[in-house]
């Protein structure tokens, strides 16, 4: 059985990949920051649908701690499934911002810098010894990077860093033969930054082709099918996922 590593996974976009990640026959370690409750549904969600999953709690923005988080996915793919390594990171825990940029204050700037870019490095870079060859890294970014919407700059601008690294770790990687791609989901119907206000998710669906906002599941299936063995020559690509958002 092959296993992923889904960060932010107890809620979102993150709970859907892991759902879906399940579904199509992988097991599931995934991480949460301030929510064991919510973690604890998605495996029970998982294990009801006959798959397996750990979660496991870890701040993306705490470098110091990574060594240690990579400890316990040690100790967790031993005794969940008898192995030493996964096959899958997928980078996608965060949190939005809404503030115009005369108004973002420098903790508010740091904080997303240290959970949109420096966490998805350098946890990268921790946990690399434990992905196995032939693995994969999706990075989930972000449609703000390539449509510019007012108040999210500094989010827009670090997805936009982690999409440039995508490239790099598939360069890099490439020798052990780990793949990298980047997933940019438009609009989506989650609580990142509060949520969708009515009035402000009729203006985003008006502006989508399809008519409509996302919803988790929509990228979390895609997550789930990037990483099947049927898309194993797709690397160092970015995949907007947003239904023909701002054409």
């Amino acid at each position: 059985m092959k296993i992923v590593v889904i960060t932010g996974g107890s809620r979102g976009i993150g709970a859907a990949t892991a759902i879906a990640c399940a579904a199509s026959g992988l097991g599931v370690i995934l991480t949460y920051n301030a929510n064991p409750g919510r973690a604890a549904e998605v495996v029970r969600a998982i294990e009801a649908g006959g798959g397996r999953a750990v979660a496991l709690p870890l701040d993306v923005a705490d470098v110091a701690g990574f060594p240690a988080f990579r400890a316990e996915v040690a100790a967790a793919l031993a005794a969940t499934w008898g192995r030493a390594a996964f096959d899958a990171l997928v980078n996608n825990a965060g949190y939005g911002l809404y503030r115009p940029i005369e108004a973002v204050t420098e903790a508010e700037f740091d904080g997303l810098y240290r959970v949109h870019l420096k966490g998805p490095f350098f946890l990268t870079q921790t946990l690399l010894p434990l992905i196995a060859a032939d693995g994969h890294i999706v990075n989930i970014v972000s449609a703000t990077s390539r449509v510019a919407t007012a108040g999210v700059a500094p989010y827009a601008g670090f997805k936009a860093g982690l999409e440039v690294l995508t490239r790099y770790q598939a360069e890099e990687f490439g020798p052990r033969r780990i793949r990298a791609n980047a997933i940019a989901p438009g609009p989506i119907r989650t609580e990142l930054g509060g949520g969708l206000s009515a009035e402000f998710e009729a203006v985003l669906a008006g502006q989508t082709a399809l008519g409509r906002v996302g919803e988790p599941d929509d990228v979390g299936g895609v997550v789930a099918g990037l990483l099947s063995e049927q898309n194993r020559w797709i690397n160092a690509q970015t995949i907007e996922v947003g239904g023909g958002y701002r054409i």
